[in-house]
């Protein structure tokens, strides 16, 4: 598909083509509900716990006799049905992750991708640095595109730039609505529920290229398997 790629200043510059492989598919919404749910499952801490009537604190003993009260039977005070009691059948510390296979995540990632293409939310825009690592300036160039919106920057992986990278993340830590990615770190999440995807000329090339390599891979794979 052809996209055109804009300035920080939001003027469009020139055209490019991006792989329809990645960028041109259609929708699966069950795919991508299956891989958000995923994410969402390996970033809870499981952490909660409560106390069953065998671990609060508390006397065995009845608190008073079993007949002749004309109230109810008590075997202990860590009854759960009496105040300070033990829970039934509360949280305990349990691990919520679990694997998704990676041709199905690879294909949510792609299909997010081509949801924001085909919305017109994803827009391709020129490398650009910060070089102060300053917000303001940050921000200014945002305002271009819209501003106050959940945004997304895609950057490159480039070993060679990355001062430049690390100037623009540490220049958009003060935004709370704006969050990077990486081409080959991508999240369906962030990716589903931004407004805005801002990609880098160079990570589209990038992304292009990972999903081909995988590709490539997997065939060599399928004809030594034949």
């Amino acid at each position: 598909m052809e996209t055109a790629v804009y300035s920080t200043n939001g003027q469009e510059l020139r055209k490019i083509n991006l792989d329809d492989a990645v960028f041109g598919l259609e929708v699966n919404e069950g795919l991508l509900w299956y891989a958000i749910n995923n994410e969402l499952a390996n970033k809870r801490l499981g952490t909660a716990c409560t106390k069953d009537r065998g671990e609060v604190h508390g006397s065995n003993t009845k608190p008073y006799k079993q007949k002749g009260t004309g109230r109810a039977r008590r075997g202990d005070k860590k009854s759960p049905l009496l105040v300070g009691g033990g829970t039934v059948f509360g949280p305990k510390p349990r691990d919520f992750s679990y694997r998704m296979p990676k041709m199905a995540k690879r294909l949510a990632v792609k299909t997010a991708l081509s949801l924001k293409a085909h919305t017109g939310m994803l827009k391709v825009i020129e490398d650009f640095a910060v070089e102060d690592g300053k917000t303001k300036k940050l921000f200014g160039i945002l305002q271009n595109f819209g501003s106050g919106e959940r945004t997304v920057i895609i950057l490159n992986e480039d070993e060679r730039e990355r001062a430049r990278v690390e100037n623009l993340k540490r220049a958009g830590r003060n935004i709370p609505w704006l969050s990077f990615l990486s081409p080959s770190r991508l999240r369906v999440h962030d990716l589903f529920y931004g407004r805005r995807v801002l990609l880098l000329e160079t990570a589209a090339k990038e992304i292009c290229e990972f999903y081909e390599a995988h590709k490539n891979r997997r065939n060599v794979i399928l004809e030594a398997q034949a």
